[in-house]
C-alpha cells in the first residue's frame, strides 16, 4: 500500500508565499502574491471548489495582485493542507469560516471570488454577513435555491448533476471512489466537464497531477464529500430549511456570475435564473471553456474580475 501524501504538498512554488491564518477555530492555509501584501490594498478572496485546492486560482492570484488588489486562495476547511474537522461543513460554519477569514487577514470587507462549492459560499457569505462583503464574482455556481428549483424542475440539469451527487451520500463507498487508483477520479471528473481546447495543454496535465495528489492526502476525500451530504440531508431538516429560507432574499451588492459556454454540468438556463436572488447581477458566458472557467480562460476570467472590482459598491 502507498503512503498517503502529506497535506505540504499543496504548498506549490511560484510566484506567491504560503501562510497560515486562523478563522472561526480554524487554521487555514492561504497563498498570496510575493511582494503584494498591502493592508490598503482591496482584499479578494478567492475560494475553490469540489475536489481542487487553492491551486485553481493561480492564475488571477498574481494577475489581481498586478492589478492592484490584495488576492488571497484558501484552501477551504477539510481540504489542502487547511485543518480537516470532522464537523462544520454546513452552511452556517462555511459562512462563518469566511467572515472570520476576512478579519483575521485584517480587513473590514472583502470581493469574494468561488468557483461551484466556493461559489455557494460566496452567495451565502454575502445573505448572512453582508458587512464584510461588499461584492461576489462565481464561476459555474448558481444561487442555492436557483440550483435547487431548477434540479427538481428540469430534467436535463437534473440529469447532469444527480449522479454523482446521490452516489456520494453513501458512507464509505464516496471516499473509496474518490481515493480509488490513485484518485483518478479527479481526472475522470475533469474530463467530463472541461473543454477538449484545454485538455490538450501542458496545463491541464499538471493541473490533473496536483488535484490527484492533493485528494489523496488523509481526510480529504471524506471531507470534501460532507459539503455535498449537508447540502442533501439538509433537504429534509428543520437546519436546512431554516437556511434556505434565510437565502430567500435579493442581494444588492454587484455580482458577476460567470458560466464556460461549453459547461455540460451547470447549464445556461440554471445560471440566468439566479438573477432573482441578485438585485445587480452581470452574467456572462466565457468562450472556449468548459466547467473549470477560471482555469481553461484565465485572462477573459481576470479581466471580468478587474471590471468588477472597479464598479463602486452599492
Amino acid at each position: 500500500m502507498s503512503v498517503p501524501p502529506d497535506p505540504s504538498i499543496v504548498r506549490v512554488p511560484g510566484d506567491w508565499h504560503h501562510f497560515d491564518v486562523r478563522a472561526n477555530g480554524v487554521r487555514f492555509h492561504a497563498v498570496e502574491a510575493d511582494g503584494r501584501w498591502s493592508a490598503d490594498r482591496p482584499l479578494v478572496l478567492l475560494l475553490h471548489g469540489f475536489g481542487e485546492f487553492w491551486w485553481s486560482w493561480r492564475h488571477q492570484i498574481t494577475a489581481l495582485a498586478e492589478a492592484g488588489y490584495r488576492a488571497v486562495a484558501v484552501d477551504l476547511r477539510g481540504y489542502g493542507d487547511t485543518d480537516k474537522p470532522p464537523r462544520g461543513y454546513d452552511g452556517w460554519t462555511l459562512t462563518g469560516d469566511t467572515n472570520g477569514l476576512v478579519r483575521s487577514l485584517g480587513h473590514t470587507d472583502a470581493t469574494l471570488v468561488g468557483h461551484a462549492d466556493g461559489g455557494l459560499v460566496c452567495w451565502a457569505t454575502a445573505t448572512l454577513h453582508p458587512r464584510v462583503v461588499n461584492r461576489i464574482a462565481v464561476v459555474a455556481s448558481p444561487h442555492p435555491r436557483a440550483l435547487r428549483r431548477e434540479v427538481i424542475r428540469n430534467r436535463r440539469q437534473r440529469s447532469a448533476f444527480l449522479t454523482g451527487f446521490l452516489r456520494n451520500q453513501l458512507p464509505r463507498v464516496g471516499e473509496r471512489h474518490l481515493t480509488r487508483r490513485d484518485g483518478a477520479f479527479i481526472e475522470e471528473f475533469f474530463a467530463e466537464r472541461a473543454s477538449n481546447g484545454w485538455q490538450d495543454t501542458d496545463d491541464y496535465t499538471e493541473t490533473i497531477r496536483r488535484n490527484r495528489e492533493a485528494v489523496q492526502i488523509p481526510y480529504v476525500a471524506h471531507c470534501s464529500l460532507e459539503y455535498q451530504r449537508w447540502a442533501f440531508r439538509s433537504q429534509f431538516r428543520p437546519d436546512g430549511v431554516r437556511f434556505m429560507d434565510l437565502m430567500n432574499q435579493r442581494l444588492h451588492i454587484p455580482v458577476l456570475a460567470l458560466r464556460g459556454r461549453e459547461d455540460p454540468y451547470i447549464l445556461d438556463h440554471l445560471m440566468a435564473a439566479s438573477q432573482r436572488w441578485a438585485a445587480h447581477m452581470d452574467y456572462r458566458q466565457v468562450d472556449g471553456s468548459g466547467h473549470f472557467a477560471h482555469q481553461e480562460q484565465p485572462g477573459q476570467v481576470t479581466d471580468h474580475l478587474v471590471e468588477l472590482l472597479a464598479r463602486e459598491p452599492f
